[in-house]
């Protein structure tokens, strides 16, 4: 008879099992097309800029509408979230950033392009806070540390949205090119969106296997103590995103300018960067279970930083992608260990302050960069990516003993 049972049990746990699947692979489609479009718009910026004559610092302005947006949205979709579901919200900011990456390259003055740069913020700022609140609740359900897999689908994504920038760039216009991925991304919202809006979010089983009415988390209010370690998770991912956000919206631009490469070639800069980053977080969970959280935080930080000292003042093209590279390799993981952390501390509270902070310093990073570069020079405003890389290091090792390694 407990045979029978224990049989019994698996069998009526296979369509809860199946259901889990589907939505993994959906969120892993939404990481995907996320990166995907983000890349595709951040290698036309150097094209951008010369259509709307905009220098260094009024680029920074208007890449600040980006910034204004998301974290204006960010603040909100938590809210959206508890009231209609992750789910629903990642569908329709799905779309809503399919339909908005096609207006920069339609602006001609700085104004008009941060006006619509605000508009595709606040879509990215409500899908990246949606897919991570929907992600823990998954990685929560399979009991497994998969988070950095889906970080891996997004840089992934990036890699290929910057890769096929890269290659059209001398031949297509932005406004064909990004007029491209507004329809590839509604296509793919189209297939992949109803499985998320057919299945809600699953819920974690309890120690003994059973599956709980609602997360632990979710009727509880986090101590003083618990929501200090959220803070501090989430300024280690600020510290780490800030990087990626300079890489993004400032590398092609170095590698071009600076060092004098060709579109193409300077294109490739975020590509070497997200494909370091996509081989780090496919290892991502192999990684965690050695090493422990700390020293994964500690030493992709320090990792980190000497690649982006390299990345910023190497006198050639060839060293300057050689450190975009080990950056991405040193950063790859930190951002979904400090949500996954802040997630598994706070529940879907801890979600959206730490993808808040985190995201945010994404998106103000590239402003500052634009302002600094002005003030000095743009191979020494990167070198600020290094020196909080360094400080995330920093944060992990000092916080060592406050939370589980």
């Amino acid at each position: 008879m407990p045979t029978l049972n224990k049989l019994r049990a698996v069998k009526d746990d296979s369509p809860r099992t199946a259901s889990l699947t589907r939505l993994r692979i959906a969120l892993t489609i939404f990481f995907a097309l996320d990166g995907f479009i983000f890349a595709g718009w951040v290698v036309r910026i150097p094209a951008v800029k010369e259509q709307t004559g905009a220098s260094a610092s009024t680029l920074g302005l208007a890449l600040l509408g980006v910034s204004a947006g998301a974290v204006i949205t960010m603040t909100l979709t938590g809210r959206l979230c508890r009231r209609f579901g992750s789910h629903p919200v990642t569908v329709v900011s799905g779309v809503l950033l399919a339909l908005s990456v096609a207006l920069p390259p339609l602006t001609h003055s700085a104004l008009t392009l941060g006006l619509v740069l605000l508009l595709f913020g606040a879509a990215y700022g409500g899908i990246n806070v949606a897919m991570n609140s929907a992600a823990v609740d998954l990685v929560a359900a399979l009991r497994r540390p998969v988070m950095p897999s889906f970080h891996a689908a997004f840089s992934l994504g990036g890699m290929l949205g910057a890769g096929l920038g890269g290659l059209v760039a001398g031949h297509v216009s932005p406004t064909r090119h990004l007029l491209a991925l507004t329809v590839i991304g509604l296509l793919v919202t189209a297939a992949v969106g109803p499985t998320l809006l057919r299945h809600d979010a699953p819920t974690a089983p309890d120690d003994h296997g059973r599956i709980r009415n609602e997360p632990a988390s979710a009727s509880e209010r986090p101590s003083g103590r618990v929501r200090g370690l959220v803070l501090v998770f989430g300024l280690i991912a600020l510290c780490t995103a800030y990087g990626e956000g300079a890489l993004a919206d400032w590398g092609a631009l170095h590698l071009e300018e600076d060092l004098h490469a060709h579109a193409g070639v300077a294109a490739a800069g975020y590509s070497c960067f997200a494909l370091a980053m996509t081989i780090g977080r496919i290892s991502g969970t192999t990684l965690l279970e050695r090493l422990g959280r700390t020293r994964t935080l500690v030493f992709g930080g320090a990792t980190g930083a000497a690649g982006m000292l390299l990345g910023s003042l190497a006198p050639t093209v060839w060293l300057a992608l050689l450190g975009f590279a080990v950056t991405g390799l040193g950063l790859a993981n930190i951002f979904p260990v400090a949500v996954e952390r802040a997630g598994a501390l706070a529940g879907p509270t801890g979600v959206a302050a730490a993808s808040t902070l985190g995201y945010g310093g994404m998106l103000l990073g590239p402003p500052m960069i634009g302002f600094m570069a002005d003030w000095f020079s743009l191979p020494t405003a990167l070198t600020s990516v290094a020196v909080l890389a360094g400080v995330a290091a920093l944060i992990g090792f000092a916080t060592r003993r406050a939370a589980v390694s």
